[in-house]
């Protein structure tokens, strides 16, 4: 596989997006970006599937233009840049961009980006297992699987670093004393919580899955589902880095559960033959068309399982962080509780397969 060479740097542009006036903040942006626009023909429309970005489709009305083209604006949430890389988002996205597997991004201001606009619908906890679609997906992460970046890139999973990463901006104490008792009352403390993480990367390092460069966070949101074209299209690369093979199909199957914290039911996870099958699919296309070997369907199966427990691990730091420093309306506390809880239910019997 050849190396990729980075485009040309982005539009920068020194403006900042607030919320108190966010559809005045794009128009200021755009008017750099897209200069024909004219403001009083553009159509904005907000999203709210997001929980710590906010994002907004920016439309040209086509009677007054001609043009048909989107724009979607992604305003960063609260100290995020404290938890994600920028700069290696942007170029991330730019490096798929060349392959065919991420969006153009048009341009950068200081507090989020401007990116194309992908036709289609996000997936959910139907669309997600049917047949037409989940192979399209299977194949697409195995294509992003392939891509290799240059030298200068880390290759080290970005797995354990991440969640020191989580646990090292957790608070000591949160500086709610009501959410300071909660997490007492769920998790213990900070210190019970890196012993866990320690255990947890004793066991799972000693598993051989292929490095590769992942998504690491392909929730259903994140998919987008053309059924004009029958394509697949991943978005939001916040989180994109070389990791294990097994944590980016794990941590996709815990997102089959439910969309919303209120409505997640882990009889829902995909069922053992739904997951061959699926990574049947996958390896064939991360083998370029080789027909996998059952042994090795079976030891990626294996592997998955292991890893579903560092994915529900690395989200819930994840969220406790942003119970913390998030200013969004999401229970982040509970959301925590969910992805913790199923750690320590799943937790004795991986490590007891891997002993």
């Amino acid at each position: 596989m050849s190396l990729i060479c980075l485009p040309a740097g982005d539009t920068f542009v020194p403006v900042k997006i607030e919320e108190h006036d966010l559809y005045g903040g794009i128009l200021n942006f755009l008017k750099v970006i897209r200069p024909n626009w004219q403001s009083d023909n553009i159509t904005f429309k907000t999203f709210t599937d997001g929980i710590t970005n906010k994002l907004v489709a920016c439309q040209l009305d086509s009677n007054s233009s001609g043009e048909d083209e989107i724009i979607l604006v992604r305003i960063y949430g609260n100290k995020t840049d404290l938890l994600i890389d920028r700069n290696a988002e942007i170029r991330n996205i730019k490096t798929l961009n060349v392959l065919g597997l991420a969006p153009k991004v048009y341009g950068v201001f200081e507090n989020g980006l401007a990116y194309q606009y992908y036709p289609g619908v996000t997936l959910n906890i139907d669309s997600v297992v049917d047949g037409k679609i989940w192979p399209l997906v299977a194949q697409h992460m195995a294509k992003m699987h392939k891509v290799r970046l240059g030298e200068d890139i880390k290759k080290d999973p970005v797995t354990w670093d991440k969640i020191e990463q989580f646990l090292s901006l957790l608070p000591v104490p949160f500086t709610d004393v009501n959410k300071q008792n909660r997490f007492a009352s769920s998790f213990g403390s900070i210190t019970r919580l890196r012993i866990e993480f320690e255990r947890l990367k004793s066991h799972l390092i000693k598993t051989e899955s292929p490095i590769v460069f992942a998504h690491n966070d392909l929730l259903l949101g994140n998919v987008i589902y053309n059924q004009h074209e029958g394509t697949i299209a991943f978005i939001d690369f916040e989180y994109a880095a070389y990791n294990y093979q097994a944590f980016d199909i794990a941590n996709h199957f815990n997102e089959f559960v439910g969309l919303s914290i209120d409505d997640i039911d882990y009889k829902k996870y995909p069922s053992k033959e739904f997951q061959l099958s699926w990574i049947k699919v996958y390896l064939t296309e991360y083998k370029d068309g080789v027909t996998p070997r059952e042994i090795e369907i079976e030891q990626v199966y294996a592997e998955v399982q292991q890893y579903v427990l560092a994915s529900h691990f690395l989200w819930g730091i994840w969220s406790l962080v942003q119970f913390e420093l998030s200013d969004i309306d999401f229970d982040f506390g509970k959301y925590a509780e969910i992805r913790l809880t199923r750690y320590y239910e799943l937790k004795d019997k991986i490590f007891k397969d891997l002993s």
